[in-house]
């Protein structure tokens, strides 16, 4: 059955451009179409193409309690500029202080165990709440971003959540992503502009050295073949 579903879905997106995918989308399943933005460079390009266009898509953020200010200060222009206010998720307070109170405040740097408990209190968790009733996921994805994710399709099924997730910008290359924000005009992260390429909680999240992997700023203490968070978990 979920062969049949993203067999069908994929035939009508064939040949439509990003935005066009997102209005089919929609279209199909009005009301059940979400986008997860951390409001990194390839989030705004995707934002950009829901709100310019008035696209039935609700847009969300998972606000961990641990941004960075200037991630904060993006997502007041973006809702500025788009006259939008996007839904803001966050962590279950009790289990905050409870992992806190136990743990400390920088359990995360003791084991990947501990960090990925974190990552699942401010993250995973917020995410279930906010996916719960959706039958599309748009994320802002992109193939070159780690070896796990280069032959990813474009529309697949999300087993963990039971929904169909679609990467619009799949396979756009950081400079395409870039140039766009940039001739476009569009609010981003300045923490970008100092070698920030993947942004997520400002103690886990550094700026990366030329030649560096894309995902090596985040969790960079870890072993390269663990740095993913839970939240696109198959």
């Amino acid at each position: 059955m979920n062969e049949t579903i993203i067999s069908s879905l994929n035939a009508a997106i064939e040949g439509k451009s990003e935005t066009e995918s997102l209005a089919i989308l929609a279209d199909l399943f009005p009301g059940e179409v979400v986008f997860s933005t951390s409001l990194g460079y390839e989030d705004q390009v995707i934002t950009d193409f829901i709100l310019k266009n008035n696209l039935n898509v609700t847009i969300f953020t998972l606000d961990t309690g641990r941004l960075f200010s200037e991630t904060y200060m993006t997502l007041q222009k973006t809702n500025n500029r788009y006259d939008t206010k996007i839904k803001v998720y966050y962590p279950q307070t009790d289990s905050v202080e409870t992992l806190v109170s136990t743990k400390g405040p920088l359990s995360f740097y003791d084991s990947v165990e501990n960090r990925k408990e974190c990552c699942f209190i401010r993250k995973v968790e917020p995410l279930n709440r906010a996916l719960k009733g959706a039958k599309i996921w748009v994320t802002g994805i992109r193939a070159e971003q780690s070896g796990n994710r280069h032959d990813m399709p474009q529309l697949e099924w999300d087993v963990a959540h039971q929904l169909v997730k679609f990467h619009p910008i799949l396979h756009w290359s950081f400079e395409d992503v870039k140039t766009f924000v940039k001739s476009n005009g569009l609010p981003y992260n300045p923490l970008h502009d100092k070698g920030f390429v993947s942004i997520g909680c400002a103690p886990c999240t550094r700026a990366i050295q030329e030649g560096e992997d894309f995902r090596a700023g985040r969790w960079w203490w870890e072993d390269e073949s663990k740095k993913e968070c839970g939240l696109h978990a198959k």
